[in-house]
Parts: structure tokens; sequence; C-alpha cells
């Protein structure tokens, strides 16, 4: 299974508003979002890819105040530190962000996970 389905998967169980890139115009809140943001590409010198990937990911979570957002936010870092599909770091604490526009609280985290192909 790809590591977009197992996250998608992993995060659904915290919160069943969860999308990859963005989600629609409108969406009840608290809602998740993610995006992949990078990662080491591993191949051999023959060019064969690895049996591992390497992707950073971007978790994304918008509330409608700043302790929701950073409560669903540790909720997360802590499934995804615990999941047994694939293996996750995270690379650095929550950045706090606010949409003045719409109001909306949210904070941004990335993680490399590490599963097999």
């Amino acid at each position: 299974m790809a590591i977009e389905q197992q996250l998608y998967d992993t995060l659904k169980v915290l919160c069943p508003r969860t999308f990859p890139d963005f989600a629609p115009v409108a969406t009840v809140r608290p809602y998740v979002t993610f995006q992949n943001v990078g990662g080491a590409t591993l191949r051999f010198i023959g060019g064969e890819p690895a049996d591992r990937r390497f992707t950073d990911m971007q978790i994304n979570v918008w509330a409608d105040s700043r302790l929701s957002a950073m409560t669903l936010a540790r909720q997360i870092e802590d499934a995804l530190c615990a999941a047994t599909a694939f293996t996750a770091r995270p690379n650095a604490e929550p950045v706090s962000d606010f949409d003045a526009d719409i109001p909306v609280f949210g904070c941004r985290q990335d993680f490399t996970l590490f599963a097999t192909r």
C-alpha cells in the first residue's frame, strides 16, 4: 500500500475530515490536510529504487481555536510515532498559523515517514 494511503488511513482515525493537499471550501472544523514536501530519494548505483521510501510530509491542522488546533496536532504526532504501517519522525515542533480572513487557527508540522515500497 502506498505510504500516502497509509498516512491517510492513520489520520482519518483521529479526524474524519482529512484531505490530501487541501480541504473543500466550507469544510467543518477541525480538519486535517497533508501534502508531500519532499524527502530523500534512494536509488542503487544501477538506478533501481531501494525497497524503502523516505518521504517528508507536512500535516496541517485547522480549527476554531489555537488550543483545539494544537491538541489535535499533538494527538496526530503521537499516533504517527506509534504507527506500525510506517515509521514516523517529527522534524520539528508544530508551527502556529492563523488566517484572519476566515478566521481560522492552524498549525503545521513536518514528519519524515519511512516505509517499504
